[in-house]
This record gives C-alpha cells, structure tokens and sequence, in this order.
C-alpha cells in the first residue's frame, strides 16, 4: 500500500489520475511544465500559482509540506470540523498528521485545492497489559468513527443481518441509508469513501479499482467479500447507522 496518495482537482490540476508516493518519495507542484529531470510535478496551470509553488514529501503514515510562495497555504482537515493547519511562505517540511487533508491554494480570487490521503495510519488493538511487550497492531486499521466505516457497514449490512449471498446494495441504496445519519451523503461521496476502502484494505491503488460500470461493482464485492472474511465489520456495528445524529468525522 502506497504511503500517499495525491489526487489533482479538475479543472485546474493537469494530468488527471493519482499520485503515489512511497516514503522518502517527493512531489513538487506549481504553475509551469515538468522541470526536467528526475523531479516528480503536479502541473497546476493557473496564472494565480506560483511557478514553484511547492513540494509534498511523503512519510510511513504523514506527510510534509513545503511552502515555495509568497502566499499562505492552508491543509484542511475534511473531518475535522473546521480543524485546518497553516503554512507559511517559505515554510518548510511542515507535518500534516490528518489521515484526509485538502491543500487550499489561493490563486488570483480563486481558491484552487487537491487532496492527500495517508492511508497507512494505524492504530492499536489495545494497550499491552505490563511486561508483555509491544502492542499489537491491527491488520486493518480502520477508525469506527470515520465516515468511510459508515459506508462499509451500509455496503456489507444484507450479509451482516443474516444472508450470506445477498447482493450488494447499489451506491443510491446506500446513500438512501446513509441519510439519517449523514444528511450530506450522496453518490460522489459513498463512490469516494469505496475508493478510500479499497486502499485502507490494501486491495490496490484506487485508480486501479474505480473505473465506470461492472468494475465498480467489482470493487464492492472485493471490499464487502474482505472486510466480512476477516471480521472488519460486525453485525454490531450496524447500530451505527441507526445512531442519531451524524458521525463527527467524515468527508
């Protein structure tokens, strides 16, 4: 599993597709073509970015930030209620601990973004009882309070509540029962957080997965048929969808 992964925005972003970095990998972005070289580039052809406007640097489970402009950037957390960071001009190698981040990048009166997932944040089973040595890592580390847990329990909840074999629901019948507890879901968001399931479940780069047709249907059943082999999701979770309110975290 690649340790970041860059997704330009249309329509200003050039390219298209995705970006993945190992750790240590670096990605320069900025308003002119490929410099040349062995430098990795995110074209962003706007006249209001900067030629060299700045470089992502990837870790194991952050990622870093450098800031080559004259112009504050600003990394918001899309789940984090207003939680966002702030990079100075010419500040460099800044940490970014959110698992999804979404750079701002003011540009002449526009606000131009891209978005940097850091799937391979982990996180613990549980504290080690004293003198038992390290904890255990979980093999899939997926946070129960992020929306993209919502969308997997409303992906594998007919398998859950007892058939085995029942088909998948399709992304408007999840939407459809997403919506008391998440009031914004629609078919790009659940589409985007399967995407993000499939990366955090190690089945392949998204890019790989997320393509028009039978194939999106491929990577629900490779999503629902993994999780439900190795008990990713329970049947107790689904109280999760009948919980009131929305979660507190989630794109």
């Amino acid at each position: 599993m690649d340790s970041i992964i860059v997704i330009p925005s249309a329509p200003h972003p050039a390219g298209g597709g995705q970006v993945l970095l190992e750790p240590g990998d670096t990605l320069d972005f900025g308003r002119d073509g490929h410099p040349g070289g062995d430098v990795r580039w995110m074209e962003i052809p706007h006249p209001g970015v900067s030629r060299n406007a700045g470089q992502i640097t990837a870790g194991k489970g952050h990622w870093e930030l450098s800031n080559f402009s004259t112009q504050t950037y600003v990394v918001e957390n899309p789940e984090g209620a207003g939680e966002h960071i702030k990079i100075a001009p010419g500040r460099l190698d800044a940490p970014i601990p959110f698992e999804f981040s979404r750079v701002v990048l003011p540009a002449a009166g526009e606000l131009l973004t891209f978005d940097v997932w850091a799937p391979r944040h982990e996180y613990l089973v549980r504290a080690p009882a004293q003198g038992q040595g390290a904890p255990t890592l979980m093999a899939f580390s997926l946070d129960r309070d992020k929306r993209y847990f919502l969308v997997l329990a409303a992906l594998c909840e007919p398998r859950l509540r007892g058939e085995p074999h029942a088909p998948l629901p399709t992304t408007d019948r999840i939407v459809e029962r997403l919506r008391p507890r998440w009031p914004a879901a629609s078919r790009t968001t659940v589409q985007w957080n399967l995407d993000y399931l499939a990366v955090k479940l190690r089945l392949g780069a998204a890019a790989d997965l997320a393509a028009e047709g039978a194939r999106q249907n491929g990577k629900k059943e490779a999503v629902a048929s993994l999780a439900l082999r190795f008990d990713v999701v329970r049947e107790e979770d689904l109280a999760l969808l009948d919980a009131e309110g929305r979660p507190d975290h989630g794109r």
